[in-house]
């Protein structure tokens, strides 16, 4: 078996994706032209995730509760977040859907983009590459909003996140 030399922050975006195939068959290949990452770092992010008991070994089945023990108690403290200056870019966390819809807030934060429209604190994604992804995956993007949430979300934004994400993962 091969060493795992810890988790790196494009896993959780591969985890995520993996999660919004939602059972439907796809093929690693499939899972790096979408999110933007090369086919061995996709590889590589799956069998670390094999052995840090995310998914099973067939590489294709997440273990669902595993993975929303991670965010809830790894996310936050293994890739700490802090909103930065005022850039463009494409909403995330509470001020995308779905959370947007639950939390109101006047600080606006975004995942710097070039093509983003709305003005917003910078919050750094895990993967250059999210907001692209997100625009062709409205599952996904919901998925990634949630995580950004968990990142750094005070003790409220975390739960009801939490909450959304367990709805979702079944």
């Amino acid at each position: 078996m091969k060493k795992h030399s810890g988790m790196r922050p494009h896993d959780i975006v591969v985890l995520l994706k993996i999660a919004a195939k939602q059972g439907t068959s796809w093929y690693m290949k499939d899972l790096a032209y979408e999110l933007g990452i090369s086919g061995s770092e996709v590889s590589e992010s799956i069998n670390r995730s094999v052995i840090a008991g995310l998914i099973f070994g067939d590489k294709k089945r997440l273990m669902k509760s595993a993975l929303l023990d991670f965010l809830k108690s790894g996310l936050p403290y293994v890739y700490p977040q802090q909103p930065g200056s005022l850039v463009r870019g494409m909403p995330t966390a509470h001020s995308a859907a779905p959370l947007n819809k639950i939390i109101q807030s006047e600080e606006p934060y975004v995942w710097p983009y070039s093509k983003g429209t709305v003005r917003g604190q910078a919050v750094e994604p895990l993967h250059v590459n999210v907001p692209e992804a997100c625009l062709k995956d409205r599952i996904f993007y919901e998925y990634m909003v949630l995580c950004e949430a968990i990142r750094l979300g005070k003790v409220r934004e975390k739960n009801i996140a939490l909450e959304e994400l367990e709805k979702r993962l079944g």
